[in-house]
């Protein structure tokens, strides 16, 4: 279905320069858009494209503005990236509307559940006892929200999620199918040369605005909750140890695993692949490069790298059976520097 460019200023903003009757049916990337497509140029390293695209509207920074109009219509905003990402969600909402709340007749509601008139419960969809879905909510099908266990308003379960017993969900939150909330945390206790398994008594305490993708797990607490603030963003197969504890607004990219009892402070970001060990601390507006495993607490922010560089296999043996030396090279040098520094000086023959 397609929009008019000027309704999309009407409803986010921005400059318009051109045509505000310019008709929108596609979001496209700059390089592949065609006709009828709305794409953005974020960066002016990107700026000589602004010629060459196809597009029929884009999305530019007021110093691009003239560039943008010369060839057809624009919007002149100080953030396109930023504008962009509304842009997707207004027109998501526009040509996906949600359907009316309902119930599947499949669903099965214990008794003892509240679940509000206005909320959706897919097909399939467990909810147990004294758990509590709300407003606006939705359930995906096959999905599982477990006993004494809670949805926030407006938060969306896709299907096959799980929400173990007495978990708390925020609002507005989004869950994306084989997201796990609430496994038992990998606790266990040696007795002779076997495992006693720790019962995992703690929950999870997820914020509002978090969105969780595909099968990451949250494990729940051995006694305190694993908690997750506000607007924390989580990539897919991401492992959260129980006990964890991450502040607001900070992002995971995929394959993170977060080892128990560590806690990662709010606005900080974990490139994919990293490891943090447990009950580390990081600080706010701590930064880890991707495939990074961090062994030590982090007290001040900035961006850390912990890594060994990648090289053709035959390099990186040699490189590493050196490494393995380094403790004893070590030794040496510094048996040798107190040496020298304990030697007595040659007394100077008399002329």
């Amino acid at each position: 279905m397609s929009k008019s460019l000027g309704s999309l200023v009407e409803a986010l903003g921005g400059e318009l320069l051109g045509d505000p009757a310019t008709p929108i049916d596609r979001l496209s990337p700059l390089s592949s858009a065609q006709t009828g497509a709305l794409a953005f140029v974020a960066q002016d390293r990107y700026a000589h494209q602004i010629q060459t695209t196809g597009a029929s509207a884009l999305i530019v920074t007021p110093a691009l503005a003239a560039a943008a109009a010369a060839r057809g219509a624009c919007i002149a905003t100080s953030d396109p990236y930023l504008y962009f990402a509304r842009l997707t969600q207004w027109w998501r909402a526009e040509h996906a509307p949600v359907d009316a709340p309902a119930v599947h007749p499949s669903a099965s509601i214990h008794p003892d559940a509240t679940v509000d008139p206005l909320a959706s419960i897919g097909p399939f969809a467990v909810i147990g006892a004294q758990a509590t879905v709300a407003k606006g909510a939705r359930i995906g099908a096959h999905s599982v929200v477990g006993a004494r266990a809670q949805v926030g308003e407006g938060s969306l379960l896709y299907p096959r999620v799980t929400i173990g017993d007495d978990c708390c969900l925020g609002d507005r939150c989004i869950l994306h199918s084989g997201v796990v909330v609430g496994a038992d945390g990998f606790g266990f206790a040696p007795e002779a040369g076997r495992w006693v398994k720790i019962e995992q008594l703690g929950a999870v305490r997820i914020g509002n605005d978090v969105e969780i993708g595909a099968n990451t797990c949250i494990d729940r607490g051995a006694l305190d909750d694993t908690v997750i603030e506000d607007g924390v963003k989580l990539d897919n197969l991401i492992q959260i140890g129980h006990n964890v504890h991450i502040g607001a607004h900070t992002a995971m990219a995929g394959c993170v695993g977060v080892a128990g009892s560590a806690t990662i402070g709010a606005h900080c970001t974990v490139g994919g692949g990293a490891v943090v060990l447990g009950h580390l601390r990081l600080a706010d507006g701590v930064h880890i490069s991707a495939a990074s495993v961090v062994t030590r607490s982090i007290r001040q922010p900035g961006h850390y790298t912990g890594m060994f560089p990648i090289d053709d296999n035959a390099a990186w043996e040699k490189n590493a059976a050196s490494l393995k030396q380094l403790h004893r090279l070590r030794d040496r040098l510094r048996a040798i520097e107190q040496a020298m520094a304990h030697a007595t000086p040659e007394t100077p023959e008399s002329p």
